[in-house]
């Protein structure tokens, strides 16, 4: 078996964590400490962040659509497939270097997502264009820290406690959907949704297809005045 390679290390803002973008072969590997993050063989998950999300809105017309995480693209080619020329994807990814992999060695993985005409990768706190929003989207898409139970950011906490829940249904337009990715349950934060008033459901996804990690992702959807 080939041998992992560490191609890049990346400090993560506001943390004293780094970032590792390791490689074997074909196959890449984004490590926290002895945490693998995300791997370029597991899409399954992420990718069902976007699709089921957009089950919800199929109907709308120049969708809005926030994205909290590039990664490594997953989601946001899934997004990208689903929505028609009209939409527009913004992307929030606090780690600049991610953004440098994704144009430099992954750069075939992301298969020209980042330079899409729909596309706008912001270099930033996905919490700051939540906050900046009243009904702007609609879908926010959050795939960051490891869900509810962060592992490499403190503040990130905020965007999963009850104020930063209510500063998504406030930034979400009536019927808009949050979409939530986490590496496991998380009772607490499923009764935080519904507190906040969305409409929630939790759909266990298998990190690959049919197989591997079982993942969780949680799509609250804001009421609509029309309603």
């Amino acid at each position: 078996m080939l041998p992992w390679e560490l191609l890049d290390t990346a400090r993560i803002p506001g943390s004293d964590e780094a970032l590792r973008l390791k490689r074997r072969g074909r196959e890449y590997s984004i490590m926290l400490g002895t945490n693998e993050l995300m791997n370029s063989r597991l899409s399954g998950s992420e990718q069902a962040l976007a699709t089921l999300a957009f089950e919800k809105i199929r109907d709308r017309q120049q969708k809005r659509i926030l994205i909290g995480g590039l990664g490594m693209g997953f989601t946001l080619r899934a997004a990208l497939a689903a929505l028609d020329g009209t939409a527009k994807v913004t992307v929030a990814e606090l780690v600049p270097a991610v953004v440098a992999w994704a144009k430099g060695p992954m750069a075939d993985l992301h298969a020209g997502s980042l330079t899409d005409p729909r596309v706008d990768i912001v270099e930033g706190d996905v919490g700051a264009l939540i906050r900046s929003s009243r009904a702007g989207y609609d879908a926010i898409l959050l795939d960051v820290d490891n869900g509810p139970e962060g592992l490499s950011r403190q503040s990130n906490d905020s965007l999963y406690d009850h104020r930063g829940i209510g500063e998504s249904y406030q930034a979400l337009s009536p019927g808009g959907v949050l979409s939530v990715w986490s590496s496991g349950p998380d009772p607490q934060f499923t009764r935080r949704l519904q507190r906040a008033g969305f409409t929630t459901e939790e759909k266990p996804v298998r990190a690959n297809g049919k197989s591997g990690a079982r993942h969780m992702i949680w799509l609250g959807v804001k009421a609509d005045r029309a309603s």
